[in-house]
């Protein structure tokens, strides 16, 4: 399949307190043309840096340290702010986490949607009314026309969701990143809002990165998975695979709590030990002081991704 993104070495820090630490170490990865790829892990282990890495928008005081960002063959790192400008909405969208936060309080929600067309050349007013319309009622939203000329505090969440993925797919763009798009939404819309994306996905061809921190969510839509953890990518495999047969032990805690969630207890199930500091790098592997298959090399040395059967990837001593 074609490469639509292809990720190497990509490295990304953050200044705190005056030091610098890696939020992203050493990531590499591929998208194609047309797939899902679902990015799970912890809180803090730099789903969202990668996601905001790959579209060249991260916040202020973050920057690249190495490594490559390839969009249809072009390194988006040696581009200009201008030449990014024709990329964001057109052919790379996000949807983000936060409907009620990204959409902007004051505008009308089909202004928000119009505007992204007109920067992208759809000029004429009529047609860009007659456009929105029709994306409302894409995403499956009723009297699209009201709608378009609500604020979004007047919307549901759900409604809110919706125009934001709307919005995100007015340009049919080759690429959506979907940041956590369920987190603030409840169970029924969840299901909801993932069918939705799965279809359009489907009638549309677009890739998709979607992120999440449980890995129930990517049941059903997403082809491969990358497991994160404290700013690397552990485990790669299809969904399959890493649902029935997760290699990294990060992965199966994961997975055991995704299934063991799902069924009634008095407490919880965690992962024992504290998510590791990334301003405080360690020695070894990061997964190391939570393990309960750790090794005495485990303390000192960092495994590297490591080619197993059937395409997968995992950086674990285990399997070298």
């Amino acid at each position: 399949m074609e490469d639509l993104v292809r990720v190497e070495d990509l490295s990304v820090s953050y200044l705190s307190a005056g030091q610098r630490f890696l939020a992203l170490k050493r990531a590499s990865f591929s998208i194609h043309a047309g797939e899902v790829v679902g990015i799970v892990g912890e809180s803090g282990s730099g789903k969202t840096t990668l996601a905001l890495a790959l579209a060249r928008m991260l916040p202020v005081g973050a920057r690249y340290e190495g490594g490559t960002l390839n969009f249809r063959g072009v390194n988006l790192l040696q581009m200009t702010e201008k030449q990014l400008a024709a990329i964001w909405g057109a052919q790379i969208a996000i949807i983000w986490q936060d409907p009620a936060l990204a959409l902007n309080p004051v505008m009308r929600v089909g202004t928000q949607i119009a505007e992204v067309l007109r920067s992208h050349g759809l000029r004429q007013g009529s047609e860009r009314e007659g456009r929105v319309r029709e994306l409302l009622e894409e995403v499956g939203l009723e009297r699209a026309a009201e709608v378009a000329h609500a604020y979004p505090h007047q919307l549901s969440g759900g409604q809110r969701q919706r125009v934001a993925i709307a919005r995100a797919l007015c340009c049919r763009p080759a690429l959506v990143i979907a940041d956590e798009p369920t987190s603030k939404l409840d169970a029924a819309l969840q299901v909801e809002i993932l069918t939705l994306l799965a279809r359009l996905r489907e009638r549309h061809g677009m890739a998709c990165l979607t992120i999440s921190h449980d890995p129930a969510v990517f049941e059903g839509w997403v082809d491969r998975l990358l497991v994160m953890y404290a700013g690397e990518i552990v485990e790669t495999g299809t969904r399959e695979q890493v649902f029935d047969r997760p290699l990294h032990p990060y992965s199966q805690a994961l997975v055991r709590l995704a299934v063991s969630g799902m069924v009634p207890r008095e407490r919880l199930p965690v992962i024992a030990g504290e998510p590791a500091d990334p301003t405080r790098p360690q020695p070894g592997c990061a997964f190391a002081p939570r393990c309960s298959e750790r090794m005495t090399l485990c303390a000192s040395s960092r495994p590297f991704p490591r080619a197993q059967n059937n395409n997968r990837q995992v950086s674990c001593f285990k399997y070298e």
